[in-house]
């Protein structure tokens, strides 16, 4: 692997760091909020689940939904607790208590250091709605909504400036599903009401729920046509399983990650193109993971509860590969995909999961995540790859090295994220620093199993976690290191001096 500092693919956009947070399953009860938990606090938070979402510096954090806000009332979630209604949810057929709403919501992201990313709804609902959240979330005051903010007990503004226009609604499982046609106008519309209430917010366009709806790349193209002045993003969703167990297969699915985002791109800028605008679309990719461990019991459960466990995945050592090959990807894309969020945070597809009641843990995927998170700011290098391939089925020349360098010019130090997905041998690294100048190995922090299906339990919360007993070392500007079998590197190097 070269790595040279000037040959940057863009700057890393914090945000790419986000999650999700949606009314669903016990993403919100039992996982962010629990009143009777004896480590909740005051307004009914476990502290102990903030700890861990702190120690993630997750920057940003989308909600409410996700497919819950299709059929989501706003104003449902504000006022005393009650006084607010219980509701039929029907996107996940359980019952919302709507205990907590809007402003909770923004409280736990600023004790979480996260802003909020919010998702209108624009499948039951439409422009006059949402120009009123906006009123409610960031006029100062003197209007009805803003004033009814302060009445609620927030006098100053939520200042809330990411704003998603809808939820995959080119989905038939969602509710409102409109066509292209049908959701640009009306994201058009909605758009331009609420930039006309805060013309500091930013607006992510719904794209394609995945790269395999027929509709798609078609969907985007559409929708950017109607939106492409007025919205800033578009939105990415995947997710990624291994129901046949092919491992090999499973870890080069972050192959076809890189071709979604291309393909997106491509989408974007013909639309600049046939606009001619000066404006380069960029994307979120606010939805992504691995999500299949739970289809199976989430077919079992009974309707018409309150926060059900439901989409509980318990992920394994391999899916934690994948998360980090993932990562890699959007670092790969740094210079369009400036916001991402995994989905989801706690409990729900989750990388914390909680026992209601009881204990808080990471799993699996937490490690891959907060690694990045933690040292993956700054600039994304262009990775000058040479490694040993493999084919799959579906798809030929898998690098067995994933690999990219993250430079953060304000600390001195540069971080390489490496993947080896070679489930049989170790994997001999060699990176060529040829443009810095002399560096030092800080560590070299290694997650790896013998087991690919091992997984992290309340019981056996560290049965897989990182170590620090990696081998990586320098001499003449070049890098050294083993890549154990199917595992996971985070290489920190500190910059002494440059040229």
């Amino acid at each position: 692997m070269i790595v040279d500092k000037d040959f940057i693919i863009g700057e890393v956009d914090k945000r790419i760091y986000g999650s999700f947070i949606e009314h669903l399953g016990r993403a919100v009860y039992g996982g962010i909020y629990e009143p009777d938990h004896p480590l909740a606090d005051e307004q009914g938070f476990r502290t102990d689940v903030l700890e861990l979402v702190r120690s993630l510096q997750t920057p940003i954090i989308r909600y409410p939904g996700g497919n819950f806000v299709s059929g989501y009332d706003w104003k449902d979630g504000i006022g005393t607790k009650e006084s607010r209604k219980k509701r039929l949810e029907l996107a996940w057929r359980t019952i919302e208590p709507n205990q907590v709403g809007l402003n909770e919501f923004a409280d736990w992201c600023n004790k979480a250091g996260a802003d909020v990313m919010w998702a209108v709804n624009l499948g039951t609902q439409g422009p006059d709605d949402a120009r009123s959240i906006v009123e409610y979330s960031n006029h100062p005051g003197g209007t009805y909504w803003s004033d009814l903010r302060a009445q609620h007990g927030y006098q100053q503004p939520h200042a809330i400036k990411t704003w998603c226009l809808g939820n995959e609604m080119d989905g038939p499982w969602q509710i409102g599903h409109k066509t292209a046609e049908e959701y640009g106008r009306i994201a058009c519309e909605t758009a331009k009401v609420m930039k006309w209430v805060d013309p500091s917010i930013e607006l992510v366009v719904c794209g394609s729920s995945s790269r395999g709806m027929a509709t798609f790349p078609e969907w985007e193209a559409t929708v950017l046509e109607h939106t492409y002045p007025h919205v800033d993003y578009i939105s990415l969703h995947t997710y990624y399983g291994n129901k046949q167990n092919d491992t090999a297969a499973f870890l080069a699915r972050s192959l076809q990650m890189d071709d979604f985002i291309r393909s997106v791109i491509a989408t974007c800028d013909y639309m600049k193109a046939k606009k001619r605008s000066k404006k380069t679309m960029m994307l979120s990719f606010d939805e992504w993971n691995v999500w299949y461990h739970s289809n199976e019991a989430d077919s079992q459960i009974e309707p018409w509860q309150v926060a059900p466990p439901q989409l509980e995945d318990v992920y394994n050592h391999e899916d934690a590969l994948l998360v980090g090959c993932m990562l890699i990807s959007l670092l790969k894309h740094a210079d369009r995909v400036k916001m991402a969020c995994m989905a989801q945070l706690v409990n729900v597809i989750a990388p914390i999961m909680t026992q209601n009641g009881g204990k808080a843990w990471k799993q699996t995927i937490f490690y891959p995540f907060q690694h990045v998170s933690v040292f993956g700011r700054g600039q994304a290098l262009v990775p000058l790859i040479q490694s040993p391939k493999y084919d799959t089925k579906e798809i030929t020349d898998v690098p067995y090295l994933e690999a990219i360098a993250v430079h953060n010019e304000a600390d001195a130090e540069l971080t390489v994220f490496a993947v080896n997905r070679d489930t049989d041998n170790a994997l001999p690294l060699q990176v060529d620093l040829r443009s810095f100048g002399m560096c030092r190995v800080i560590e070299h922090i290694v997650l790896e199993h013998s087991d690919l299906k091992a997984t992290n339990t309340a019981d056996a919360p560290d049965r897989v976690k990182p170590h620090r007993g990696g081998n990586a070392a320098i001499a003449d500007r070049v890098v050294s290191a083993t890549l154990p079998k199917a595992s996971w590197n985070v290489i920190r190097l500190k910059l002494e001096s440059s040229h």
